[in-house]
């Protein structure tokens, strides 16, 4: 298991982007990035991008499974082919558009109740 990492977001309104951005630190270095749109507790992933040399540690896992207990819907938009057995992994279903989407069980309670 990788080092703990540290996740720094960096919102829209603080750069020039319609999206926001979080990079993902291992002690003093970073090891990638994530650009998507976080809407309360949805967040729709576009890219997780960890940098070819820190491959193979778990660190996409990791960050995964952090945005999983924050988040009560992710979507991971447009997955690519190879990408496709991490998402489903990581439980998310193929929505038959090319995303991957993931509700945690307190939001599949609230969709079931009256």
């Amino acid at each position: 298991m990788p080092d703990k990492l540290i996740f720094k977001l960096i919102a829209r309104d603080q750069q020039h982007s319609d999206f926001d951005w979080m990079n993902i630190d291992c002690g003093n270095v970073r090891v990638g990035k994530v650009r998507g749109l976080i809407n309360s507790k949805k967040l729709i992933v576009y890219s997780i991008n960890i940098f070819p040399e820190f491959e193979e540690h778990g660190y996409a896992k990791e960050t995964i499974e952090m945005f999983q207990a924050d988040f009560d819907t992710i979507i991971a938009d447009r997955v690519r082919y190879t990408a496709i057995g991490f998402w489903q992994k990581m439980g998310f279903e193929d929505k038959g558009d090319g995303s991957y989407i993931w509700h945690s069980l307190r939001a599949k309670k609230r969709q079931r109740s009256c």
